[in-house]
């Protein structure tokens, strides 16, 4: 699998996969696949809170979707969310005050530009979260992810680049 996902990464500049690059991906693979065996189906790299974060969506063994993220530096995990793929689940729905609607105009109200891509994110403390990722009008590509009880931004953070099925 590891093969096949850093083989699909060869177009990119080789300056962004150099040796210690691909050691701090390969022990963030390991780490995400460690505490969520599956499919890896996206990958993504962050800037969130001047952190490098790689992003791991894996299509688990237990039949869910799940998002890890893994802090670069250090290997170590940071978060594990379950998404879902709709508001309307049992889990993702329990929690919400604020309905979709609401929570994309918090979402652009911060950052104007296009809504490309929505996940409904039950966090591991069972709290449920809009995840929006937006083309700003700036030219670069935010993720938000907003609260579904409180409305609150729960995070921000700046995709630097993707690989996989969005």
């Amino acid at each position: 699998m590891l093969k096949i996902l850093l083989s699909a990464m060869l177009f990119w500049p080789v300056s962004s996969f150099a040796a210690e690059n691909n050691q701090q991906f390969e022990d963030c693979l390991k780490v995400a696949l460690n505490a969520r065996d599956g499919q890896v189906v996206k990958v993504e790299l962050k800037l969130e809170n001047d952190r490098e974060v790689y992003e791991f969506d894996i299509r688990g063994l237990d039949g869910n979707d799940w998002d890890l993220e893994c802090l670069k530096s250090s290997g170590e995990l940071i978060e594990l969310e379950r998404e879902v793929e709709q508001p309307n689940h049992p889990l993702f729905k329990r929690n919400v005050k604020f309905n979709e609607e609401e929570a994309r105009a918090i979402a652009l109200k911060r950052y104007p530009g296009e809504i490309v891509e929505v996940e409904y994110e039950i966090e591991s403390s069972g709290e449920s979260s809009y995840e929006f990722d937006i083309d700003t009008i700036e030219g670069s590509e935010i993720k938000i992810e907003i609260d579904a009880a409180t409305g609150k931004v729960v995070e921000t953070n700046k995709e630097l680049w993707q690989v996989g099925l969005e």
